[in-house]
This record gives C-alpha cells, sequence and structure tokens, in this order.
C-alpha cells in the first residue's frame, strides 16, 4: 500500500487530500487517512496530486528507429514527464499498418513503466492510397487511427476512411497539411523564410486541410482529431465547425503556444517541426483555443532524432522535437504562472480530455460536438533508488478501463505529484529519452514533476 500525505488537489474546489492506493488503484481518498507500519508514505505537502498526464501524441520510433527512441526509452521518459498513458503514432518502419505490428507494439509495451498504446495507420504503408483493414487493427489493440507524418491528400480516401473509422468507432487523427504546399519545407513562410533565402510552409497548407476535414468529418458523421494545431486560421475553422456540429477535437503542442519562427534563427535545426512555429499572431490565437475551449488537448508531438541528424544544415536536418519531460512545466510556466489558465484547465487538457477522447475513460461519453469542457473552472520514499523500477509487472496495454485521465476511488493509481513553483533549468544531457532535440534546453521553467506513479507503482521519484 501506498499513502500519499497531505497534498492538495488539482481541483481548485477540492483543497488538501491524502490519496491511499492498494492492488493499483485508488482505495481512498479523505484529508485524513490514518497511517499504518504497512503503508509506504510520499510526504506531498505544498505538492498538486493529479490524474497521471496522457499524451495522445509521441512518436517511439520502434520499430525501426532505435537508435532514436525505444518503447522502453520512451516510456522512461514519459514517466519523468508525468505521463502515465502516451499513444504512439504509426510511422515506423514497417508502418503500423496490421494487426501483427500492433501486436509487436503491445508486446514490447509490457514492460514499459507507464502505459503505451498504439495508433493504427489509415493506409497501407501510409501511402495514402488503400485504407487498412481498420476491423483488424482494433481488435488487435490500436485505440486510434492515424497517417501522422504522411498526411492525406485524396478526398476521396479520407471520406472512405471517416466512413470505414464511423463503421468501427474508430476516431481518426489528422495531421492537415497540404503536401504540394509544403513540400520538405523547413520554416514557416513569413519572415524568417524571407530573411532566410528558403521557401516555407504557408499556413493555408495546414488551413486548406483542416477545412477539407472538418467538412468531411460533418459530412460523415465521423469522430475526427485534428493534431497540432499551429495557425490563428485553423483555430477559427475548428471553432466554426464544432459550432455547426461536427464531431471534432484538437490539440495543440506547448512549442506552438511558447515559441514563434523567430525561434529557428536562434536554434537552427532544434526549432524545425512539422507543421513550422508561426507567428507572434499565431501563438496568440492558440493560446485563445486553449482558453475558450475551441482546443481540447495538449499534447507533445514527441519526436526524438539524433545529435549526429539535428546537426545537419538546417534544410536538410529532419523535423520534429521531444517534448515529453518538458511538457507540464512549460505549460504551468506559460499558461498557469501568467494567469491565463487554471490547474483544473491545464489537467483537463493533459489528461481528462485526452482519456474521453479515445475512451480510456470508460466511465464518460467520449468528447465530441456538444460535449462540455472538462475542468474549466512522511518521510519521502526511495531515497537513492533509480528512477525507473525495471521490475515493472506486465501490463495489459490494449485494455480501456476506468483509470486514465481518473483520480476517483476504484480508478487505476495513475497520479502525477507535482510541484507547482519548484525551479529548475532544462539540461537536456539528463533527460531519459534516447534523444536531447529539444528547443526548451537551457529554459528556466517553474514547476517538477515530482513523483510518476502508474498503476499503482512509483515509476519516477524527481
Amino acid at each position: 500500500m501506498i499513502l500519499v500525505k497531505g497534498g492538495r488537489l488539482y481541483d481548485s474546489m477540492a483543497g488538501v487530500s491524502d490519496v491511499l492506493i492498494q492492488d493499483g488503484k485508488i482505495a481512498a481518498m479523505s484529508d485524513n487517512i490514518t497511517e499504518t507500519g504497512s503503508m509506504t508514505v510520499i510526504n506531498a505537502s505544498g505538492m498538486i496530486i493529479a490524474p497521471g498526464l496522457v499524451d495522445m501524441h509521441v512518436h517511439f520510433r520502434d520499430p525501426g528507429f532505435l537508435y532514436k527512441e525505444t518503447i522502453l526509452t520512451g516510456a522512461a521518459a514519459a514517466a519523468a514527464g508525468g505521463v502515465a498513458t502516451c499513444c504512439c503514432m504509426p510511422n515506423t518502419e514497417p508502418a503500423a499498418d496490421s494487426a501483427g505490428i500492433i501486436k509487436y507494439v503491445i508486446s514490447k509495451a509490457k514492460r514499459a513503466p507507464v502505459r503505451v498504446l498504439p495508433y493504427g495507420a489509415v493506409t497501407v504503408g501510409q501511402k495514402g492510397e488503400k485504407l487498412t483493414d481498420f476491423t483488424a487493427l482494433k481488435e488487435s489493440g490500436a485505440v486510434a487511427l492515424s497517417d501522422d507524418g504522411n498526411p492525406i491528400q485524396s478526398e476521396e480516401v479520407m471520406r472512405g476512411a471517416l466512413r470505414r473509422a464511423r463503421e468501427n468507432d474508430l476516431i481518426i487523427i489528422s495531421h492537415c497539411e497540404d503536401a504540394e504546399l509544403v513540400k520538405n519545407y523547413a520554416v514557416n513562410e513569413g519572415k524568417v523564410s524571407k530573411l532566410l533565402g528558403i521557401p516555407g510552409r504557408p499556413a493555408k497548407a495546414e488551413e486548406m486541410m483542416v477545412e477539407r476535414d472538418t467538412k468531411l468529418a460533418l459530412e460523415k458523421g465521423a469522430r475526427l482529431h485534428i493534431a497540432h494545431v499551429s495557425t490563428a486560421g485553423s483555430v477559427e475553422i475548428i471553432r466554426k465547425a464544432k459550432a455547426a456540429g461536427a464531431d471534432i477535437t484538437a490539440e495543440t503542442c506547448p512549442q506552438y503556444f511558447t515559441l514563434t519562427e523567430d525561434e529557428v534563427l536562434r536554434q537552427g535545426s532544434l526549432a524545425r517541426v512539422n507543421p513550422p512555429l508561426r507567428a507572434e499572431e499565431d501563438v496568440a490565437a492558440i493560446i485563445e483555443g486553449l482558453c475558450d475551449g475551441t482546443i481540447d488537448v495538449i499534447a507533445t508531438d514527441h519526436a526524438p532524432h539524433s545529435k549526429k541528424e539535428k546537426k545537419r544544415p538546417l534544410v536538410k536536418a529532419p523535423s520534429g522535437m521531444i517534448g515529453l519531460e518538458t511538457s507540464l512545466a512549460v505549460t504551468l510556466t506559460s499558461l498557469y504562472h501568467t494567469g491565463k489558465l487554471s490547474l483544473d484547465r491545464i489537467i483537463a487538457l493533459m489528461s481528462t480530455n485526452p482519456a474521453r477522447i479515445l475512451g480510456l475513460d470508460t466511465r464518460s461519453p467520449k468528447i465530441g460536438a456538444g460535449a462540455p469542457d472538462i475542468g474549466a473552472g512522511a518521510p519521502d520514499i526511495g531515497a537513492g533508488a533509480p528512477d525507473i523500477d525495471e521490475g515493472t509487472p506486465a501490463f495489459d496495454v490494449g485494455a480501456k478501463e476506468l483509470g486514465a485521465g481518473a483520480l476517483t476511488v476504484g480508478a487505476a493509481a495513475d497520479i502525477v505529484i507535482f510541484d507547482p513553483d519548484e525551479e529548475w533549468t532544462v539540461d537536456a544531457k539528463r533527460f531519459k529519452s534516447k534523444s536531447q532535440n529539444t528547443p526548451f534546453g537551457g529554459a528556466k521553467l517553474r514547476g517538477k514533476v515530482k513523483y510518476t506513479i502508474s498503476r499503482g507503482k512509483v515509476v519516477f521519484r524527481g
């Protein structure tokens, strides 16, 4: 048994509470649970207790690119960032377009410190042509479908995919960029691309595809999730589509509400990401969308690359940045400590909402059109112990059970405990991830993960 003692619940109305964990689940929550000799006690005084974060957009590069990241190193990075559940995109080698690859990911994830769930590809080989077997992917354990990294260019293919996804009660996660307009360009089309004398990725390349996919989702009555929203125009399109009744949700990432295209001038390829960092007015619109509920989720799009790859010239380096170990702190620093969002709302964006979108918390209906916004409004243990317990028991990672995104009696004990005020400086050399390609290296952040508990087991001690 573990007793979390004296922490403050993330819900601003709940106050101080103790949390008792037994047999992998939350057994009791009250303001004064009596300690016994059989309990391991975590002193959470001055800290926040919240449901473990749910990151619905990560790239763990397994199979195919293990030099960048593995399922185990990615899961260790997730645990260090307070993430108890993460969902892997299918752009591996081979792509996760068959039941066999989905089962491979699930098998590898059984020894991970946190729950790792796979997404299946929408099209065979992520080539945007022939649809995969959605039924087989779902039955093998895929929790959603996406061709992220290879946006579906054909409207006909996307229409068919949305229809078949609806028939299988699956959500499609769409990377919205027009390939003809973005090609392999490295930066936003704007002042920085002009200054560097290179072509850029225009905002309209994203916005045209957001417009197309939201209209198709409305036409087909299908569920659609828009990945990594980066432009003011996309926010407005999503806002209008929701008002029209489309069953859509949307995410953004910390880089899109904290950094602008100017970061490319300072950090070069470390600031190269798809979609690209945009202009100041886009950052402001993303924040507004987070505040008014247009954007439902903050995810990381954790995309590891090797040092060698990221040292290439800007136009030749791969796009992507890692984010699992900084996402909560960056969000607290830029949105909570500036008074833009409450803790309740941040936990909704980073835990409750993604869990419900993916159906991982079976208590409640999936978030969609017309759904209310969720959450608007003893001695320390293990001194000297390793951060990750290599003996973590095998989990049924494909199970959709009460727990993800929930902090309630009876739920699986997936919990993050963090100090919202502790200041620290990002040092990528200390990351659990195999890669260090973060644009936040050296940044001073406010908010530190102290413990991550997954299925009732402490998997990270900060």
